[in-house]
């Protein structure tokens, strides 16, 4: 009798004839061939679904876990790279030259990744890594509930196609719903104190303010943070996506490499690396207003924690230093341009293009995405 057999599923035969085993919820990838063979008794339909989907979840959790080992301590370096103050100044060092800057000097990403390295060890360079992973873990758990299993198996999740418009608002509703991890991620990987794995009580109380603990919803007031964001997301979407479908309309309607134009790619590319001009300086303005506590009390600056209900249990991580100096001692930032003034004021405009780099290869690989 001719069956048909499913190369991914061995050991398991479908009669053709049959209509009910013709109904299978054979993969769509799966590859089939007709040939002679006996009927084997097939496994129940429970049992292969229960086996799938262990399998699933180890491949699931075997790629998190490598994906947050090697984005956790890359992120922690480029946060603290840009929130680093590091104002000019004229000071003499101990051997009687002039110093342009006070504060630690940190010149590059690398230099950071090192720096953290050198004084906090591998849990300085994890910083941050809990909230990352529970906003990771809610993520995974929604495209597991409500996206179809093939959508999980065989393509990476996009956010919908509903034009311009739509994108715009789906990311801004993104941002939204994922701004206070954003601030309190921050604010863990910059702390200069030691911060518990699991007690997110006590981290809270060293990270939020009294008020921000009280009025969680007081994180979207932050002067000038929203408006940092969304101008990101804006810009992105509004002006650099649509340049794309407008010199790249073949890779918008995915039609492939074959008919680009040489010449129309290279004016993509020099579009997108004029963008890093306007967007890094906004990356970096969103790291130091996001760092910046809301209603701290007076006897306490925007960006350490209010020391009243921890006081006598902190424990600092670096023994002798702190890796990043912090802006203590100055009035706060007031909003998006008065934090843009500021940084260029005390630190130079030298500080708006921290790891600008980083920023130009995201915006060069829009054209592929």
């Amino acid at each position: 009798m001719v069956v048909v057999r499913s190369q991914e599923q061995s050991g398991l035969c479908l009669d053709a004839i049959c209509p009910i085993q013709r109904q299978m919820p054979w993969p769509r990838t799966a590859q089939y061939s007709c040939r002679q063979a006996p009927l084997k008794p097939s496994a129940s339909p429970r049992r292969r679904v229960i086996m799938l989907g262990l399998f699933d979840m180890i491949v699931l959790t075997a790629s998190l876990a490598i994906s947050l080992a090697i984005i956790v301590p890359l992120t922690g370096a480029i946060v603290r790279f840009r929130a680093n103050y590091n104002p000019k100044g004229l000071q003499l060092d101990p051997e009687g030259d002039v110093q342009p800057h006070t504060g630690p000097v940190i010149s590059s990403f690398f230099a950071m990744l090192k720096r953290v390295y050198d004084i906090e060890g591998w849990s300085g360079l994890y910083k941050g890594l809990m909230p990352t992973l529970i906003s990771s873990l809610i993520i995974t758990a929604f495209l597991i509930v409500f996206l179809d299993d093939n959508s999980i198996r065989h393509r990476p999740y996009t956010a919908p196609s509903a034009g311009i418009l739509g994108t715009l608002f789906y990311s801004i509703f993104a941002m939204l719903l994922s701004l206070p991890q954003t601030v309190i991620t921050d604010r863990a990987i910059t702390t200069p104190h030691k911060l518990p794995w699991f007690n997110a009580a006590y981290s809270c109380r060293i990270l939020l303010t009294p008020t921000e603990r009280r009025r969680p919803w007081i994180i979207y007031l932050t002067p000038g943070l929203l408006a940092a964001q969304v101008a990101h997301i804006s810009y992105v979407i509004l002006i650099l996506r649509s340049i794309r479908h407008l010199i790249l309309p073949e890779l918008a309607a995915q039609a492939g490499w074959h008919d680009v134009s040489l010449l129309r790619l290279s004016l993509f590319f020099v579009l997108a690396l004029a963008s890093t001009a306007v967007l890094t300086p906004l990356e970096v303005i969103s790291i130091r207003l996001a760092i910046q506590r809301n209603h701290a009390s007076a006897e306490y600056n925007s960006v350490s924690q209010e020391g009243s209900d921890t006081e006598g249990v902190t424990e600092y991580a670096g023994a002798n230093e702190d890796v990043i100096g912090l802006r203590t001692d100055r009035a706060p930032y007031t909003g998006l341009i008065d934090c843009a003034k500021t940084i260029v004021e005390e630190e130079g405009w030298v500080a708006l293009y921290r790891a600008w780099w980083l920023t130009m290869l995201g915006c060069v690989s829009g054209a592929f995405s």
